[in-house]
């Protein structure tokens, strides 16, 4: 039977070009599939947008020859965490994280969105990846063999599997007939990027208020990205301000340990809910990051936990093949399943406990969190534990996230 692709990946963000390459290193044909013209995924001017990737997401990015390109990157050195309300500051109790607690370097890594995106992008086409810009997923059917992938552009591809890295919207695992749990938090993101007075030193910083948390997360020079989370009204009130308004909002609950500060770059908002789809695989699908697991920003853990997917779906389906199996059978693809099923629901279970016991303005819960902290920045044990945790240094590791080859 002929085949136009071994996989076709619906999705071309970050997951989606991460997972093509990781297929592609391994001798996969791979077809990726994107809705947005690709100058528009490529685009370079500074927006403000930057994710913290932890250590395990460093490895991948190293693996697949894509980290070296990189250009600039800001390590996180300490993260510190604390409580408060808006424009009272902070309360005495600080838990602090420092590198030198591990021995792997810095905790995690600031990258620029315009940085990684167009950098990906550029490596999948150093590596020969077919990629169809402007269609997305209109339908698909499945036989015993492959499945026959009807684009939004009138065109059909015949593939041995669909791997969906497509959304928390994802049109393949609703073609699919997976359903997901969802919850909103009535909470909205407000994103944007900052040029401040003082140099940040490698720190991040998290404060926890009653409607949300506010992250500040060390950007290349004096600069920092803000994710700053309110209820859904009062975030929508906001964003609608001018700039120096925002400002004025955003100032009593930034403080000014960091000097004056400005807007730098675009702003953005965006709504947060907890999303987990009821199954990560279906018939010769897979499903990827988002498309599989939404979590509350709260760790920064998003794109880490899609990069994990990543990892672990190339190394099952590449050890599947090089044995001799169809890579693409249910009990193949169960292994995926089986391996990050746990690994997710627990960190959704962490980041939503974290978010109820942190926002709100109960003071019992206050007291509690503020000895919680306390307590666990006397205890480097667990600190330790903590930092390794986040770092996506514990459990069964995929080999590209040991940074070994596929």
């Amino acid at each position: 039977m002929t085949f136009d692709t071994d996989i076709l990946v619906a999705g071309g963000g970050l997951n989606g070009v991460t997972m093509a390459l990781a297929l592609r290193s391994a001798g996969f044909e791979v077809t990726l599939v994107d809705p947005q013209p690709r100058s528009t995924r490529a685009a370079q001017g500074f927006d403000g947008r930057g994710y913290a990737l932890s250590i395990l997401s460093q490895r991948v990015l190293k693996a697949l020859g894509v980290w070296a390109h990189l250009g600039e990157v800001q390590p996180i050195l300490n993260i510190k965490v604390t409580d408060g309300r808006a424009g009272e500051g902070p309360s005495p109790f600080v838990l602090t994280f420092d590198h030198a607690e591990i021995e792997e370097g810095p905790m995690g890594f600031m990258v620029e969105d315009r940085h990684l995106r167009p950098t990906l992008l550029n490596a999948a086409d150093d590596a020969g990846i077919t990629q169809i810009e402007g269609a997305a997923v209109a339908q698909f059917d499945t036989d015993t063999a492959g499945a026959n992938v009807h684009l939004t552009d009138g065109s059909q591809i015949r593939t041995r599997m669909l791997i969906g890295c497509d959304g928390k919207r994802s049109r393949v695992a609703e073609l699919s007939g997976i359903k997901r749990s969802l919850r909103s938090y009535e909470q909205t993101a407000l994103v944007c990027a900052i040029a401040h007075e003082k140099p940040h030193n490698g720190i991040a910083h998290q404060f926890f208020m009653p409607p949300g948390p506010l992250a500040i997360l060390p950007l290349t020079g004096n600069r920092a990205s803000i994710v700053w989370s309110e209820t859904t009204n009062r975030a929508s009130e906001i964003q609608a301000l001018n700039d120096a308004e925002y400002l004025e909002e955003l100032r009593p609950r930034f403080g000014s340990f960091l000097g004056e500060i400005r807007l730098a770059g675009a702003r953005f908002t965006y709504p947060l809910s907890l999303s987990l789809a009821e199954s990560f695989v279906g018939d010769r699908v897979a499903l990827v990051g988002d498309a599989a697991h939404v979590v509350h920003p709260i760790a920064g853990q998003g794109l880490n936990a899609g990069l994990k997917d990543v990892a672990a779906l190339a190394q099952v389906l590449t050890d599947a093949r090089r044995r001799g199996e169809d890579f693409a059978r249910g009990d193949v693809l169960a292994r995926y399943e089986q391996w990050r099923r746990f690994d997710t629901s627990t960190l959704a279970l962490a980041t939503d406990g974290v978010n109820r016991l942190f926002s709100n303005d109960n003071p019992l819960a206050r007291a509690v969190r503020d000895i919680g902290l306390g307590v666990t920045n006397a205890l480097p044990g667990l600190r330790r534990g903590l930092i390794r945790e986040a770092a996506g240094l514990t459990g069964d590791l995929p080999r590209l996230a040991r940074g070994q080859p596929l």
